[in-house]
């Protein structure tokens, strides 16, 4: 991920043996890691089971918020993808019922945000 797309809040890509390495506390015996963004410090995971949402606060980054959402919960996403000008894809997430999305995040170029959407989509509409 470029310095300027870190800057402008945009995610890349993490692999997801680094993830796994990093977070294997986090996950069940029967789940696995799929895909992961990265946000300057924040962290979203894409895994057989839930989307984890890892918050890095603090000046230092060491303390973390998790948040675990559950597939089923998810009501409704949408995807839109970079334009000529708009350099940034954007994924947006409705939990249950909400009028406005409870997620939205920005993706740089080097993201595809088709795979994204389908990753999503395998998950969501089981």
């Amino acid at each position: 991920m470029s310095i300027f797309s870190s800057i402008m809040g945009n995610a890349g890509v993490v692999e997801p043996e680094k993830l796994r390495k990093d977070f294997a506390d986090l996950l069940i015996p029967s789940e696995d890691i799929e895909i992961g963004f990265k946000l300057l410090r924040d962290i979203f995971i894409f895994t057989t089971k839930r989307l984890i949402l890892i918050d890095k606060q603090g000046i230092t980054g060491k303390k973390m918020a998790y948040l675990s959402i559950n597939y089923k919960s998810i009501s409704r996403f949408s995807i839109e993808t970079a334009g000529t000008f708009d350099l940034d894809a954007e994924l947006k997430i409705w939990i249950s019922s909400e009028s406005h999305p409870s997620i939205s995040r920005r993706f740089n170029k080097s993201v595809n945000v088709y795979e994204v959407q389908r990753i999503l989509a395998q998950n969501v509409l089981k």
